[in-house]
C-alpha cells in the first residue's frame, strides 16, 4: 500500500516572518504549503530550489512591507525573489528563501493613453495581455518574445527582454518611460530620464535614493573609458546593471537603465509606466529554404539588404519537430516539401505601413530571389501575406523552444547555452566553431535564432538525471564562453544571467568591484535574490554545477517508474500551460484559479516529487497498481477505511496536497495537444486516483459515474423512472448528497427501435456480410457513444439521415461502453477490461472493410489515446471523427444544394480542438461543399468537460470558466441556430446556464439541405 508521505517543512524564520506580515496588514495571501512551494521550486531552466514560503501581494504597499520587514534586524538572514511568468532559463527566480509572486493579484493594466502612446501596467501583467488590452487601439508593446503568452511585463523588465524583431524595435529598456520600485527598507521609487537639475537635487537627498544616484554618477563619470571598452558594440548589449546606459542616448541620467535585468537584485519592480506603437498595417514573411543550416547563416547577410524588419532563422531538426506537432496543421501550405528536403529556414519579415507599399517591397524582394534562383543554397521560398497567416508562421516560430523538448529520448535538449550573442557578421563562423564544440561532446541538438541580432539558440540534448552527463554542463559552458569571448560576443546576450552570474567578474574584469559596490548600494543585507550578477564582498556568486537540478532529484526514481509516468517526468518547466489567454483552450483550471500547482506544469511537479518520496521509502509504484488491478473490489477495506478517518481528523500526507491539484483538472486534454513536450496531465492523473484510492476510500460519486455507460441501457427501458429518479425534488437532493448537480435526463427515445423504424440496420458481421460489393464501398459504421445515444438521442438520429441524405448507408454498432468515465477516475483496471471487450467487438466490426465512426469529439478520441496507451496502437481499431470522414468522401457526395448561402460559427470542443486540429477544418470543407460558410470562433473551455461540471463541489468554478469564455459569445451570437457546438458537453453547458440549444454541425446541416428540398 502507498505510506502516508511527508513534506519538508518551511523553516520557521520564514513561518515568523509571513505571519508578522498578516499582523502587519499585508493584503495578499502567504503560503508555506508543501504543495506551492513545490511548484515554485522550478522555472524553464534545469534547475531546481525549493523556496521556504511564497506570498502572493496584491498592492505596492504590500510589495513595501515584505521589504520593510525584511530590512528589520530578526529577518536580515532572509533572502528574498520576486516572480512573474516563471518562463526564465537560467534560474533567475528560483530561491530557496521566499518567493514574491506578483503573477496572482498585481496583473492590472491601470491606465492606458492612445495620445500619447502610453500605458501604465502592474508587474503581473503578461505581454499578451496587454497587447490584447493595446489592439483597439491600433497600438502594441513591441518588444517580442516566444513566451509572450505567460512572461508578465515586470519578468520582461527584470531580464531586458527581447527577441524577434530587436533590431528594429530595441528591447525592452528601450520602451520603459518610468518604474515604480521597491527598495531596501520598503522606500517605494519612481525613477525616469533626468535632467541635470533634477539629478542634482535627488544626488543631495541624504537617504538610500541619494546614495545610489551618487554612485552610479561617479562609476559612469571615473570608469568611462574602461566601460567604452569592455561593453561590447551589440543590439543586445548586455542585461543588467548596464554600465554603458547609465546615461542614456540623451544623455540623460537614467535609473531604469541599471534596473532593467538586474533581475530583482537591486529592487522589486512594482508598476511601469511603457511606451508603445502603432501596429504594422501590412505585414508580409517570405519563407526561404536551404540545402544547409549554414547556408542560410550566411545567406542571412544578403537577405538583411532587402529591407527587412527581422530575419528569423530554423534549423532541420527544429522544423521536424514541427511537422509532427498540431501547430504545422496551419503552416504546412509555406513550406512545401522539396527534392531536396530542407535543412534549414529564414523567415524574412516586411512591414510597411499600407499594402500597396508592402507589394511594393515583395515584388522588389521576388524579382530578386527570381532572378537569383538557387544561389546561396536556396532551394526555394513562399510569401505570407496578411496577419493571419504571418502571425501561424511566428507561432510555430515561438514554440520552437518548447518542440525542442518533445524528443523520444532520455536525453532532452536542455537551456545553459542558449541565448549567447555575437556580431552577426561573424555568427556563421561562430556556429560552425559551437557545433564543432558540441560535436567533440557527442551531444544531439537544434538551433534557431534572431539572425539579424546575431543571436543563437541551441540546447544540447543532455540526460540530466546521468551524473556523467550532468557535467558536461560545465564543460560545454566554458567552452562556449571561450567562443564568446574569440568573436566578441556574450555568453548571456538574451536570457538573461541568472545562475550563469558565475562568468560576469571573468566578464567584467576591472569593473566586477563597480558592480559590487552597485549590489551593496542598493541591498546593504545581500538579501535580494543573492548569488546573481553581482555578490558584495565576501559573497559568492551561485555557480552553474552547484545549484541542486531537477535532474539530481529525478534520478533517485528508478528508471521504469520514470518510464512508466513520462507523461509527467518529461515536463521541461517551459510554461506553455500558463497562457493567459482565456479565449485558448489551453488549462482552464490554470485560468480559472490563478494558482500554479493547478497547471499542468504545476501537476507535473507535484507528481515527480511524489514519485521521489515513494521511492525514498521503498515502494515501486507500478507494482502496486498492478496489485490493486488483480485484488477484488473490496480488498483492504479495513485499512482504507482507517486511513480515510485519519484524514478527516487532519492527517498530515502530502498526497493529499497532490490530490488536491489533480481533482481540479477538467480531463480536456488540451495540454496534450497545446504542450510542446505532450505533458498529458489525465494520465498520469488517472494513474495517480488509482494509487491514492489504493490507500483511501474513494467517494461513492466515483463509482455511480464509474458505472454510469453500464447503467444506462437499464436505465432506458424505463426512462420515466430515470427521468423522476434525478430530476426530482427528492431525487437531486439525493445526487447532491453524491456531490452531484444538474444531471441530465433520458431523452426517452429508443434509439434501435426508432432506427429500425426508419430503415436502419444494426452492424452485425452477419448484416456487413450480406452487403453487396455497391453497398459495402457507401456504408458507414456509426459508433455510439453513451451521452449521444441516450441523453441526445436526436442528434443520432440526424446523423444518420443526414447520412442517407448524402447517399451513404448508415449502420448502427451494437452499443457498448467505451469506459472514458472509468480512465477519467482511475478505475484503469476496469478501463482496460472494458476497452478490450470492445476493442473485440470494434475489430470484428471494422474487419469487414465498413469505416467506423464517432459522433462525440471527446469519446471517439479516447480510441486513438487512452485505448492506443492501454492497449497498443496496433491492436485498436481506427475511429474516426464524423466529420473526418465526411471530409474524405466529397466527391462521393450527392450533388445536393442548399436554398440560401448561410454563414454558421462552430465551437469546437476543446479536445477535439487541440488534438485533432484539422477537424475543424474537416466541418468547413463539408459545409463548403453544400455552399455553406462555416467559421470558427476563439473560444475557451466551456466548463463542463465531461461529468466535471455536474459535480456540486466543482459547479461553481464549471460556472467560472464559461464566463471567462462562452458566455459572452453564445450571448451575442443566438441567430436562428447558426452558432454549433460538437461537443456534448458543451451543447449541456449553455442549454444549462443560458437556456441555449446550441445545434450539432451535423443537425444544422441536416436543416439546411432540408430545407432545399
Amino acid at each position: 500500500m502507498i505510506p502516508r508521505l511527508t513534506a519538508e517543512p518551511s523553516a520557521s524564520l520564514y513561518l515568523d516572518f509571513i505571519a508578522e506580515l498578516q499582523v502587519r496588514g499585508f493584503g495578499g495571501e502567504a503560503s508555506s504549503s508543501y504543495a506551492d512551494r513545490t511548484v515554485l521550486a522550478t522555472d524553464n531552466s534545469i534547475y531546481q530550489l525549493l523556496p521556504q514560503a511564497v506570498v502572493f501581494p496584491k498592492t505596492v504597499n504590500d510589495l513595501s512591507l515584505i521589504a520593510r520587514l525584511a530590512a528589520e534586524p530578526r529577518f536580515t538572514t532572509l533572502v528574498l525573489s520576486p516572480r512573474g511568468g516563471g518562463t526564465g532559463t537560467n534560474g533567475q527566480s528560483l530561491t530557496g528563501g521566499l518567493v514574491m509572486d506578483v503573477s496572482r493579484h498585481m496583473n492590472r493594466i491601470l491606465e492606458i493613453n492612445a495620445r500619447e502612446r502610453w500605458v501604465r501596467v502592474e508587474a503581473g501583467v503578461v505581454k499578451d495581455q496587454l497587447n490584447a488590452a493595446l489592439k483597439p487601439y491600433g497600438l502594441f508593446f513591441a518588444p517580442e518574445l516566444s513566451t509572450s503568452n505567460r512572461a508578465t511585463i515586470g519578468g520582461m523588465i527584470n531580464t531586458d527582454a527581447s527577441g524577434q524583431g530587436s533590431c528594429l524595435y530595441g528591447k525592452t529598456r528601450d520602451h520603459v518611460l518610468e518604474l515604480t520600485t521597491v527598495l531596501h527598507g520598503g522606500t517605494v521609487w519612481s525613477s525616469s530620464a533626468l535632467t541635470e537639475a533634477e539629478l542634482d537635487t535627488i544626488t543631495r537627498r541624504d537617504d538610500l535614493v541619494g546614495a545610489v544616484h551618487r554612485l552610479l554618477d561617479a562609476i559612469r563619470r571615473d570608469h568611462a573609458g574602461l566601460i567604452a571598452e569592455k561593453f561590447p558594440r551589440l543590439n543586445r548589449c548586455l542585461t543588467g546593471y548596464d554600465l554603458a546606459h547609465i546615461r542614456d542616448e540623451q544623455g540623460r541620467f537614467n535609473l531604469n537603465n541599471v534596473l532593467c535585468g538586474s533581475e530583482g537584485t537591486l529592487g522589486f519592480i512594482a508598476e511601469a509606466k511603457l511606451g508603445v506603437l502603432p501596429i504594422p498595417r501590412a505585414s508580409a514573411l517570405v519563407n526561404v529554404r536551404y540545402t544547409s543550416f549554414d547556408a542560410a547563416l550566411r545567406d542571412a547577410p544578403a537577405l538583411m539588404t532587402l529591407g527587412a524588419a527581422s530575419i528569423e532563422t530554423v534549423d532541420s531538426k527544429v522544423l521536424g519537430l514541427a511537422r509532427q506537432d498540431s501547430v504545422w496543421h496551419g503552416v504546412r501550405e509555406f513550406f512545401p516539401d522539396d527534392d531536396t528536403p530542407a535543412q534549414g529556414i529564414n523567415l524574412v519579415e516586411f512591414l510597411a505601413d499600407s499594402e500597396e507599399e508592402l507589394e511594393r517591397q515583395l515584388a522588389a524582394v521576388e524579382s530578386r530571389l527570381g532572378a537569383e534562383g538557387k544561389a546561396n543554397g536556396r532551394l526555394g521560398y513562399t510569401v505570407a501575406r496578411g496577419a493571419a497567416a504571418v502571425n501561424r508562421i511566428w507561432g510555430m516560430r515561438k514554440k520552437s523552444v518548447g518542440l525542442l523538448g518533445n524528443v523520444n529520448d532520455s536525453r532532452r535538449p536542455i537551456p545553459f547555452v542558449e541565448d549567447t550573442a555575437v556580431p552577426p557578421e561573424h555568427l556563421a563562423d561562430y556556429i560552425a566553431e559551437f557545433r564543432t564544440l558540441l560535436d567533440s561532446h557527442g551531444v544531439s541538438y537544434g538551433m534557431f535564432g534572431h539572425v539579424d541580432a546575431g543571436v543563437l539558440h541551441v540546447r544540447p540534448a543532455i540526460d540530466m538525471k546521468d551524473p556523467q552527463q550532468e557535467r558536461l554542463v560545465r564543460a560545454i559552458t566554458d567552452g562556449v564562453v571561450a567562443l564568446t569571448r574569440k568573436y566578441h560576443g556574450l555568453l548571456w546576450g538574451e536570457h538573461g544571467k541568472g545562475v550563469r552570474s558565475e562568468y560576469a567578474p571573468e566578464f567584467f574584469g576591472p569593473l566586477y568591484p563597480c558592480l559590487q559596490q552597485i549590489k551593496e548600494a542598493f541591498d546593504p543585507h545581500n538579501q535580494f535574490n543573492p548569488g546573481k550578477i553581482a555578490s558584495p564582498v565576501g559573497a559568492e556568486l551561485l555557480k552553474i554545477d552547484q545549484v541542486p537540478t531537477r535532474g539530481q532529484h529525478d534520478r533517485i526514481i528508478p528508471i521504469t517508474v520514470r518510464q512508466g509516468f513520462d507523461e509527467a517526468l518529461h515536463c521541461n518547466g517551459n510554461g506553455a500551460c500558463y497562457n493567459f489567454d482565456p479565449d485558448d483552450a489551453m488549462c482552464p483550471s490554470w485560468k480559472g484559479t490563478r494558482e500554479r500547482r493547478h497547471s499542468p506544469k504545476g501537476r507535473a511537479s507535484l507528481l515527480r516529487e511524489w514519485l521521489r518520496q515513494l521511492a525514498a521509502a521503498g515502494v515501486d509504484p507500478l507494482a502496486e497498481s498492478a496489485r490493486l488491478r488483480s485484488a477484488g473490489p473490496f480488498a483492504g477495506l479495513g485499512g482504507k477505511l482507517k486511513n480515510s478517518l485519519a484524514r478527516k481528523k487532519g492527517e498530515r500526507d502530502f498526497s493529499h496536497e497532490v490530490m488536491e491539484a489533480m481533482s481540479g483538472c477538467l480531463a480536456c486534454k488540451s495540454c496534450v495537444g497545446q504542450c510542446p513536450i505532450k505533458v498529458d496531465v489525465p494520465e498520469f492523473r488517472a494513474k495517480f486516483l488509482e494509487l491514492y484510492y489504493g490507500r483511501y476510500l474513494r467517494p461513492l460519486k466515483d463509482h455511480f459515474i464509474g458505472a454510469l455507460e453500464q447503467l444506462l441501457p437499464l436505465a432506458a427501458r424505463a426512462p420515466w423512472l430515470y427521468n423522476a429518479a434525478v430530476g426530482s425534488r427528492v431525487g437531486r437532493a439525493l445526487l447532491k448528497q453524491l456531490n452531484l448537480v444538474e444531471s441530465p435526463l433520458l431523452s426517452g427515445i429508443d434509439l434501435h427501435r426508432e432506427l429500425a423504424r426508419r430503415g436502419f440496420a444494426v452492424a452485425t458481421p452477419a448484416t456487413l456480410q450480406r452487403l453487396a460489393e455497391a453497398e459495402r464501398q457507401r456504408a458507414v459504421i456509426v459508433v455510439q457513444d453513451a451521452f449521444t445515444s441516450y441523453f441526445e438521442t436526436p442528434l443520432v438520429l440526424d446523423v444518420f439521415e443526414l447520412l442517407r441524405r448524402l447517399g451513404f448507408i448508415p449502420l448502427i454498432a451494437p452499443f457498448r461502453p467505451n469506459g472514458k468515465p472509468l480512465h477519467v477516475h482511475g478505475f484503469l483496471g476496469r478501463f482496460r477490461r472494458v476497452a478490450s471487450a470492445n476493442v473485440v467487438a470494434l475489430n470484428t466490426l471494422g474487419s469487414s472493410g465498413v469505416p467506423l465512426v464517432g459522433i462525440d469529439p471527446s469519446m471517439t478520441l479516447t480510441y486513438r489515446s487512452e485505448y492506443a496507451k492501454a492497449l497498443g496502437k496496433e491492436n485498436v481499431p481506427t475511429v474516426q471523427l464524423l466529420q473526418e470522414w465526411l471530409a474524405g468522401q466529397l466527391e462521393h457526395l450527392l450533388p445536393l444544394k442548399t436554398v440560401e448561402q448561410r454563414a454558421y460559427t462552430l465551437l469546437p470542443h476543446c479536445t477535439e480542438k487541440t488534438n485533432a486540429p484539422a477537424a475543424t477544418g474537416d466541418w468547413q470543407k463539408v459545409f463548403a461543399a453544400f455552399g455553406l460558410t462555416l467559421n470558427t470562433e476563439a473560444a475557451g473551455c466551456c466548463g463542463m468537460a465531461g461529468t466535471y461540471g455536474h459535480e456540486a463541489d466543482k459547479r461553481a468554478m464549471s460556472e467560472h470558466l464559461y464566463g471567462l469564455s462562452w458566455k459572452a459569445i453564445v450571448g451575442d451570437r443566438q441567430d436562428e441556430g447558426r452558432l454549433l457546438a460538437t461537443g456534448y458537453s458543451c451543447r449541456c453547458q449553455t442549454a444549462l446556464i443560458d437556456g441555449v440549444t446550441l445545434p450539432h454541425p451535423a443537425s444544422a446541416l441536416l436543416h439546411a439541405l432540408a430545407s432545399a428540398s
